[in-house]
């Protein structure tokens, strides 16, 4: 009978171990998706706390146009950033300038 019981004994202490370690891994899990779903988080935060900022002195950009072309800059006087679409337009105007041939170069053929 005794040696009986010690089996049982056994096996359930090799029962709540591996309960143990199910769970254990089923928590580490879930505390991985938590960590990542706040550091996605933050991620978003600290992007949107930065949009329109100067990366320099962190002032609130300024629009301003400049010969119908929209660019933003530093009140500062950090520098001034333009994007995509307005550097198309410059280059347009300016065909003939460093920018334009940049914009206009041949496309190296593959």
């Amino acid at each position: 009978m005794d040696e009986k019981d010690r089996l049982r004994d056994k096996l359930e202490k090799k029962e709540r171990a591996e309960e143990d370690r199910y769970f254990k891994k089923r928590d580490e899990e879930l505390l991985a998706r938590l960590r990542a779903s706040q550091r996605a988080a933050g991620e978003d935060e600290v992007r949107e706390l930065a949009r329109d900022r100067c990366p320099r002195c962190g002032a609130r950009l300024l629009t301003v146009k400049h010969h119908g072309v929209a660019v933003e800059e530093c009140p500062a006087g950090h520098g001034a950033w333009v994007d995509h679409g307005a550097l198309e337009t410059i280059a347009q105007r300016e065909r003939d300038s460093w920018l334009g041939r940049y914009f206009y170069r041949p496309k190296p053929v593959v």
